[in-house]
């Protein structure tokens, strides 16, 4: 397990950077610049992004007797945009393309910008000896986004353009397939520690920050229920190739990795009922 282990990260970005290649076959022209070429858009995603996630972080960390691998894994994942499976979930509850895609745009240009960044002011007035380098990040953000991307667009607008709908089914049912592929490793490997987590706190720590991302989101995402939804998925569900990759260069133990798998699942669970909610409304509205 051991072996495996430092693999699965580059499974994890390998499996979403199919996800990326399906949305850039299922896209229109435009539709990855949306957000970042309306600053209005580009302030509110940054607020819900990145300012709500980090700061609730941050207050949880200060205000909760957390262990250190357990408050390291929270910061890691707050860190942490262009979220898991963002674009299929997001359009599932009637995101507009664009708002969608170009959300996941701007989270890729979030994380490289502000990871290294935020790393380094945490690590300087936490006072602990810790490395966020760009390196790490820009592999994971060119691995899984902007390559991808570009395969994605090139086959789905000049090489494969016919066959475009149905080879985005077959390589999200081929990315899904992938995702459980390195979480089953991933959560034997680690199944112990993310259980003795349960019981300290540190599930209610990250729960806290995860639905304050959801509600800023939700909130900030605009006027429509679906923009809405969108907004508030994209907050809400983290990167956690980023945040193993930047666990493993700083040689963290195991149990930050485990933390920070309980954070991906605990934002899985939260939004279960989320979109429950969702569907509610739009069905009221209807």
């Amino acid at each position: 397990m051991d072996v495996i282990m430092p693999v699965i990260p580059l499974l994890l970005t390998f499996s979403l950077a199919l996800l990326v290649v399906a949305a850039g076959l299922a896209s229109s022209r435009g539709d990855f610049t949306y957000v970042v070429s309306r600053p209005a858009l580009l302030l509110k995603a940054f607020e819900a992004i990145m300012l709500i996630p980090v700061l609730t972080a941050m207050l949880v960390i200060a205000f909760l007797p957390l262990s250190p691998a357990v408050k390291a894994a929270i910061l890691l994942m707050a860190f942490s945009p262009v979220p898991p499976l963002m674009p299929g979930k997001a359009l599932e509850t009637g995101g507009h393309s664009a708002y969608v895609y170009g959300l996941m745009t701007t989270g890729a240009i979030f994380a490289l910008v502000f990871v290294p960044i935020l790393g380094a002011l945490a690590a300087n007035y936490y006072h602990v000896h810790a490395q966020f380098p760009l390196a790490v990040v820009a592999r994971n953000i060119a691995g899984g986004v902007v390559i991808p991307l570009a395969i994605g667009l090139a086959l789905g607008r000049w090489l494969l353009k016919d066959a475009a709908p149905r080879l985005t089914r077959g390589i999200t049912i081929l990315a899904h397939v992938l995702l459980v592929v390195a979480a089953v490793p991933l959560l034997v490997g680690v199944w112990p520690q993310m259980m003795m987590l349960i019981g300290d706190g540190a599930a209610m720590a990250m729960a806290l920050v995860v639905f304050a991302a959801l509600v800023g989101g939700h909130v900030l995402g605009g006027d429509t229920i679906a923009d809405r939804s969108s907004l508030a998925i994209t907050a809400s569900l983290r990167h956690p190739g980023i945040a193993l990759a930047l666990a493993g260069a700083n040689h963290a133990d195991k149990a930050v990795s485990a933390a920070a798998l309980l954070f991906l699942v605990i934002g899985f669970l939260l939004l279960i009922p989320y979109l429950l909610l969702l569907r509610l409304l739009v069905t009221t509205e209807a």
